[in-house]
């Protein structure tokens, strides 16, 4: 379902955001093979999705897009989780305060619900490159889903979510979207700020959305701008 949808239902009380929510983790633990995620965020993703069907039930706004899960590549930092890049080198690090675009998304009530497999350091272009192992494309686990946002675009893909955060220096986000059969977009430079995202050429890095359809890239790079 698309996120406008999704977010539509949860506004009328017709579904709960944590029926939402606990379904997309499902999906994600039922799709592991695909090597989607590094990180899954049960507890953080559960709170979260109270406190949206909390705001419904007291006819107070939830938000733009209230309840839908999205899921953020490992290089884009969000308070008191792990921040990586798909690296050893940064294992048990976390970050101590959350990027702007994903700030704002929290804001119109998205939720997130993991962080993304990825090329290391964003550094590859085939999804293949990961401390954690490479990530396959759902379309055909014995293709490469591209890179280097490979978990975000996969985990668009499979249909766990239908909005995720990917980071393109020189295709990052579009080559991975294009290889999975989403949207993909790189918003001209400082439309979206790259507030905590790990640098690879921050003359030329965009966090940008991946979806399912266009409708729902352009309300998430609105929110996010």
């Amino acid at each position: 379902m698309d996120a406008l949808v999704t977010a539509g239902a949860v506004r009328m009380g017709s579904r709960r955001a944590l029926d939402v929510v606990n379904g997309a983790l499902r999906r994600a633990e039922a799709m592991a093979e695909l090597g989607v995620f590094i990180h899954l965020m049960h507890e953080h993703a559960r709170k979260r999705a109270l406190e949206v069907d909390a705001l419904v039930a007291a006819n107070r706004n939830p938000g733009r897009l209230a309840g839908v899960p999205i899921a953020i590549k490992d290089n884009i930092a969000h308070a008191g989780h792990p921040l990586t890049a798909a690296s050893r080198f940064l294992d048990g690090h976390t970050a101590t305060y959350t990027a702007t675009a994903l700030r704002r998304l929290e804001a119109q009530g998205a939720i997130v619900i993991g962080r993304t497999n990825m090329d290391e350091f964003g550094m590859g272009s085939s999804g293949e490159y990961s401390s954690w192992g490479a990530t396959r494309n759902p379309a055909n686990p014995e293709r490469v889903p591209g890179g280097s946002s490979s978990g975000s675009a996969a985990a668009v893909a499979a249909g766990i979510v239908p909005i995720a955060l990917g980071s393109d220096t020189g295709g990052s986000t579009r080559q991975p979207a294009s290889f999975c059969g989403v949207v993909g977009l790189k918003p001209t430079y400082g439309r979206i700020s790259r507030h905590g995202l790990i640098a690879f050429a921050s003359s030329l890095d965009q966090i940008g959305p991946l979806t399912r359809s266009i409708r729902d890239a352009a309300v998430a790079t609105a929110v996010m701008a």
